[in-house]
């Protein structure tokens, strides 16, 4: 087993302080959105040797994948970690983003090569030749965007709006009346696209329409029966005013999860995290396609043919317990399940669910690994790569830490 150090990701929606504290350690001063845990190339965790000696995660499984992933996790994934999980703190609103599949990541990013894109590029859609399925475990009240409500639900919505335009006799904008004839549509699929398209192109008269629409909801309009739609819609707006993203949102489930909840996110699935903290897990990928909320690259053809035109219900996890006291999330991907690990002062250790290699990281108290080749103790804020060449491993609450809590990521293989 191996301890790690992992890289924190200071994008500009990250919060300040949410990691720092979570993990007990004092915070940078700037924005700590993300922490990466794994062996993604971009930021890979640094390992740490019986010797002392550090190496980077990626090189080291590279250096004896079959010891460190186990015959199964190559023949389903190649020689790679399949997952990347990450601390996410978001103050602000991520990009409204969708992933692409399989299939797509790996047409697309074959392409952009052969047309000579620069890996960095700004204005590639493909980082790499994987999809990102992903899920998110909520550590604070977590408020996201999450897949299209039914075309019924967002018509009331844009005619609730109209209504109040109109009431403050105010024009209504074309667009409004244009999104609304889109919703009313019979096939509901094609109804969605079409809305969708008319605020993700509609330029300046979108920006205009938006800037209207934030005006009279703060003056006072009625926001009843869709307070919280559109209470989050001003907030948004206040980090992106006048983005088609604002609009947008209101074609989009507003999930509200509480501690301990947990939704995942497959290819196709139009999102956005808007607030909180929490323990996301993805296959190993930086594919994304964004579709508003943000000043980086937009392409609205490949964007697109990528989105998932199909109203669905939130797609929540509920825990699965086992009879051996592990709480864990199943979301229907073969590279990725999540394990909430709760130990008593004196509890009996819980078996780790493992199924190939594995990352731990301690998010309270402290707790003692144990395989029949090594111990390893890790300390809040400590994480660690379990080869699968170790399995099993117990978890053990460490003397005197009080109630603690850890969270562990292996495959879904065999679920």
């Amino acid at each position: 087993m191996y301890e790690i150090e992992n890289v924190l990701r200071p994008y500009a929606w990250g919060s300040t302080t949410a990691i720092a504290e979570l993990l007990g350690r004092p915070a940078s001063g700037g924005p700590e959105a993300e922490l990466w845990i794994g062996a993604h190339p971009g930021s890979p965790s640094t390992a740490t040797r019986p010797d002392g000696s550090t190496v980077a995660l990626d090189e080291l499984i590279a250096s004896d994948p079959r010891h460190f992933l186990g015959e199964a996790s190559i023949a389903e994934f190649g020689p790679r970690l399949p997952f990347l999980t990450k601390i996410l703190a978001a103050e602000q609103p991520l990009s409204l983003q969708v992933h692409p599949s399989l299939e797509q990541a790996r047409e697309g990013f074959a392409r952009e090569n052969a047309a000579g894109m620069a890996a960095d590029s700004a204005d590639r859609n493909y980082r790499d030749d994987n999809h990102k399925p992903e899920m998110i475990f909520a550590l604070t009240p977590f408020k996201a965007l999450c897949g299209f409500r039914t075309a019924a639900e967002s018509r009331a919505i844009f005619a609730h709006l109209a209504t109040v335009l109109d009431s403050a006799a105010q024009d209504v904008p074309a667009v409004i009346d244009g999104v609304i004839a889109d919703l009313s549509g019979a096939d509901e699929s094609a109804a969605l696209q079409a809305a969708f398209s008319r605020l993700i192109a509609g330029g300046e008269d979108v920006t205009a329409a938006s800037d209207q629409v934030i005006s009279v909801l703060r003056s006072g309009a009625p926001t009843e029966p869709h307070t919280d739609a559109l209470t989050a819609v001003l907030g948004i707006n206040d980090a992106f005013p006048g983005d088609p993203g604002v609009l947008i949102s209101l074609l989009l489930n507003l999930v509200l999860l509480n501690p301990g909840e947990a939704v995942y996110l497959p290819a196709g699935n139009i999102h956005a995290y808007i607030h909180g903290l929490g323990v996301e897990v993805m296959a190993s990928s930086d594919n994304v396609l964004r579709g508003g909320l943000t000043p980086k690259h937009v392409d609205i053809p490949e964007l697109t043919k990528t989105i998932q035109f199909e109203a669905l219900g939130v797609p929540r996890i509920e825990a699965a317990p086992t009879a051996y006291g592990q709480e864990l999330y199943r979301p229907p991907f073969s590279e990725f399940q999540l394990q909430r690990i709760e130990l008593k002062p004196g509890a009996e250790p819980v078996p780790l669910a493992q199924t190939g290699p594995a990352v731990v990281v301690v998010v309270s108290g402290a707790v003692v690994l144990d395989s029949p080749k090594s111990d390893l103790p890790l300390q809040r804020g400590g994480a660690a790569f379990i080869p699968d060449a170790e399995n099993p491993v117990m978890v053990h609450p460490a003397s005197g830490a009080g109630t603690s809590v850890a969270f562990a990521v292996t495959t879904g293989l065999g679920n």
